[in-house]
This record gives structure tokens, C-alpha cells and sequence, in this order.
């Protein structure tokens, strides 16, 4: 073992440098708070001392500044009263999720009447509107209305810290008789279009709700046994748009372009195409935080296949990280951008490593082994936060995983084709594809739940869980100092 190894490794992967300090700084910013003249110095005097002295010390602590600064500066602002009866403007985003009694959905408080003066307030706060079973909230409609915007009440205390960590102010209940004025929406978002092709096809509804969160990232027709189902099985990844379902458009789009490089300047179609492809699937999705993640990463890989360039997935991953923590810091904190961050990790660190070394020469054994590697690196990079966080960990999902994401697949590829091509006549066809392996999905989410010891509920503490993730990296550095074999050719 040696360290030189792994240093080397290091300097090929820029970009895991710099997001180590600018993280940490953001995290302490949650702990501690620093005037900003104070923290505006220590970038300056900490970047003049790296660039004269080029003092690695010196870059890794204006790193950690400029982290702190940038979580102090883009704490979201709640610029609403909360606890006060007034006027409001919302707007509607995403779809309503319909309950027995009520509805409810995100939305923006785009101005409020100060009950005072009787003056109106520009406002973006998002909050989550509920209204009564007889109103029927529409995506990107605007409603004024009275209420009172209450803070976030019952549940877990993480689920409130969450809420406020992605700008919601709270929860805001109107009834028929609070609403003074609604106003029809303005033009329909990809997503909304995307959802509304989706619902053409004919399924069966819980298929379709399945197909709906696959393709589309809307779940709001998901059940809650349904739920519960996909979490107790460890299937749950497979219901929120991430780097997974971003990775099968990415393979399945460039096999059905091999022939493109044919052509003249093809290969530079195929490229194009291919990237336009996976943000395309992202917009429909509605931009998720791991979609978009995933939308980079294979944006960088699809320039170095253009470019015949060294790929460094890590390197990848952490430009991805760094930027999307850059734009806004408060996804450090974001459930579903740690799960894709330590799932995609953990797939390149070990999955990947370990596929290689279990290749044999048939192909099918390997792409069954591969899937099963990469499914299970993945379910254990993320077990101990998902532990700490639902208080469960889904055995049996280790082995089954693979045929789900199989299934999966089939799902993603047949949603995202459909909503690209939206061909009448071609409608039973997708449907029953689609919803066929949607309702197998379920089948085999049900049955894995409902295996005897197939999940354990255990709740991982704060302080366990990141002496896991400690021991991890650790062994991870550990095996990063090993120097790669040699091969030597038998003939000269």
C-alpha cells in the first residue's frame, strides 16, 4: 500500500478536491453563524495567501469560507407572516394530491395584504396549500384567497427541518368560502404536458400511477399502502426520478443511435441528440434535484465518448455536486440529493471495482452479476441513512433488486418514448407494455415485503450512522493507496 497511489488517484480528480472544504464549510454554517464582513476577509486574505504562497492550507480554508458564506447568504427567507389572518396570492405548482377530505399541493405566495396598512408585499415563498374536498386545485392556476400560513405542526422534527431547509413557510387551508378570486393557468409547463400524455394511455390506475412517478416524477396518484409497500421492499428508489432512471435514458438512447456515426459528422449528432435527450427527460420530470445530478454526470460522459477523453466518474460526480451545492447549499441537507449522492458513490467507489473483478466470458452472466453489484453497492451506500432516517432496513430487496430495475426500465424507456412520441394509435400498445411491467413492479414489491424477515425495522442513530460513513471512506482510501496490477504481455 502505498500513499502515492492514492494521491495520484487524487490529482486526476480535481473536482473531489474542491467539494470536500466547500461542503464542509456549508455544514458548519448550519452549526455556527459568522458575520459576513468577517467571512468576506477570510476568503480574500486566505485566496491572496494561495495564490502567492500556493499553499494548499491556504486554498482549502478559502474553500471552507466561501462554502459558509454561500449557506449564510442563501438561507431561504421566509418573507410571509406566519400566524396572521390576511389576503394572499398562490400560485398552484405542480399537481394536487387528492386525500378523502382534502387536497392538497406546493405552491408560491406570490403577494400578500398587510392587514395593517392595507398595503400588498411581493413574495416567493413556497408553502404546501390544503383545500377542502370541494375545491379542485389545478397545477399553475393563481387563487386569492384568506387564510392564516401556519408553521409546520406534528410529524418529525427532520421532516419540519427539511420543509424549511427547501423555502416552504409553512401550510396555508382554504376553504370555498376563503377564495375571493381564481385565475385560469397561463400556458402548461413540460412537466404538466408530460403527466397529461401519460394519462392518455390505458392502464389500470395503480399502473398508471406507478408509470406517472417513473416517467414523470409525479406521484401523486400513488396510494399510501402502495408506498409503504415500495419502502418496506427497498424498491422506493424506483418511484422518485433519479440517476437511475436519468442512466437508462442515457444507455437506450445511445443503442438506439448507434447508427448515427454512419453518417457524415453522425457521431456529432448522436452526441447532441443524446444530451438534448436526458435534459429533455429531466424538464419532463420537473428538474429533481438527483435527476439533474444525473443529467450532468452523463452530459460529461457524453462529451468524453465525443471527445475520446478520459472519464473520471468521481471527478464527474463531485462537478455535479459542487455546482448543485453552489446554486443552492441548502441541498446538502436534502434527503433525496444525499440518497442519489451516496448511491452514485458507492457504485463507482466499489460497484464498479467489483464488477470488473467478477467478469467471466459469458455476457449474460455478466450483465446479471453487474446488475446485482451495482444494486447491491448501492443499497448499502445508502442503508445506513435510510436506517436513521425511516427507521428500516430492506434485506430481502438486496436480491431482488436487479429484476426490478429490470422492470423498471421497461417502464422509464416506455414513458419517456411515449411522452416524446405521443402517437394515438400506438396508445394500447405502450399502455399495455408499460402498465404490464408497472403491475409487475408492484407484484414483486409486494411480495418482497411481505417476505418473513425480507426488512428489519431498526432506527440507526445520528452518531452511528456517520461512524459508518467514516468507516467507509476510510476503507475506501485504504484501498485507493493498493497499486493497480501490471499486466506483462507472455509475448515479447
Amino acid at each position: 500500500m502505498k500513499v502515492a497511489c492514492l494521491l495520484d488517484r487524487l490529482n486526476r480528480m480535481p473536482m473531489v478536491k474542491l467539494l470536500a472544504p466547500f461542503a464542509a464549510g456549508i455544514a458548519l454554517a448550519g452549526v455556527y453563524e459568522l458575520p459576513l464582513w468577517f467571512l468576506a476577509g477570510a476568503f480574500v486574505c486566505t485566496g491572496i495567501v494561495a495564490l502567492l504562497f500556493r499553499s494548499g492550507a491556504a486554498a482549502v480554508a478559502m474553500l471552507l469560507t466561501s462554502g459558509f458564506a454561500a449557506a449564510q447568504l442563501r438561507t431561504p427567507e421566509i418573507s410571509v407572516p406566519r400566524e396572521v389572518y390576511t389576503l394572499y396570492e398562490v400560485v398552484v405548482e405542480g399537481f394536487p394530491v387528492e386525500r378523502e377530505r382534502y387536497s392538497v399541493a406546493d405552491a408560491a405566495v406570490t403577494a400578500w395584504r398587510d392587514p395593517a396598512n392595507g398595503h400588498w408585499h411581493a413574495s416567493e415563498t413556497r408553502i404546501r396549500l390544503y383545500a377542502d374536498s370541494l375545491i379542485r386545485l389545478r397545477d399553475g392556476e393563481r387563487i386569492r384567497c384568506r387564510g392564516r400560513v401556519r408553521p409546520f405542526q406534528g410529524g418529525a422534527e427532520s421532516y419540519r427541518q427539511l420543509m424549511e431547509r427547501r423555502g416552504y413557510a409553512g401550510t396555508l387551508w382554504i376553504g370555498e368560502r376563503a377564495i375571493l378570486d381564481r385565475e385560469e393557468p397561463r400556458g402548461a409547463s413540460l412537466h404538466r404536458r408530460a403527466v397529461e400524455r401519460l394519462d392518455r394511455l390505458p392502464m389500470a390506475p395503480e399502473a398508471r400511477a406507478v408509470v406517472e412517478a417513473m416517467s414523470a416524477g409525479e406521484r401523486r396518484g400513488i396510494p399510501a399502502e402502495l408506498r409503504t409497500v415500495y419502502s418496506r421492499s427497498g424498491f422506493s428508489h424506483l418511484l422518485a426520478v433519479s440517476g437511475l432512471h436519468t442512466g437508462i435514458v442515457f444507455v437506450v438512447v445511445n443503442a438506439l443511435l448507434w447508427w448515427l456515426p454512419l453518417l457524415r459528422r453522425g457521431h456529432l449528432w448522436k452526441n447532441l441528440l443524446a444530451a438534448a435527450a436526458i435534459w429533455l427527460f429531466v424538464a419532463a420530470a420537473g428538474f429533481p434535484p438527483s435527476a439533474i445530478r444525473a443529467a450532468v454526470m452523463c452530459t460529461f460522459l457524453q462529451a468524453a465518448l465525443a471527445s475520446a477523453s478520459e472519464y473520471v466518474g468521481m471527478n464527474a460526480l463531485a462537478l455535479a455536486a459542487f455546482g448543485m451545492l453552489l446554486w443552492n447549499p441548502n441541498w446538502i441537507g436534502d434527503l433525496s440529493f444525499l440518497l442519489s449522492f451516496l448511491a452514485v458513490a458507492g457504485i463507482l467507489l466499489w460497484g464498479v471495482p467489483l464488477c470488473r473483478r467478477c467478469r467471466t466470458r459469458h455476457r449474460w452472466l455478466n450483465a446479471v452479476s453487474d446488475a446485482y453489484v451495482i444494486g447491491l453497492t448501492a443499497t448499502l451506500a445508502t442503508a445506513p441513512l435510510v436506517s436513521h432516517t425511516f427507521g428500516i432496513v430492506p434485506l430481502a430487496g438486496l436480491v431482488v433488486n436487479p429484476v426490478a430495475i429490470l422492470l423498471a426500465g421497461v417502464v422509464v424507456f416506455g414513458g419517456a418514448l411515449w411522452m416524446l412520441l405521443p402517437v394515438g394509435w400506438l396508445a394500447p400498445l405502450f399502455g399495455l407494455v408499460t402498465g404490464k411491467a408497472a403491475e409487475a413492479v408492484n407484484f414483486l414489491a409486494r411480495a418482497t415485503a411481505a417476505l418473513p424477515g425480507g426488512t428489519t425495522d431498526y432506527t440507526l442513530e445520528k452518531a452511528p450512522t456517520i461512524l459508518l460513513y467514516a468507516v467507509f471512506l476510510l476503507a475506501t482510501l485504504a484501498a485507493g493507496c493498493r497499486e493497480p496490477k501490471k499486466s506483462l504481455p507472455l509475448r515479447p
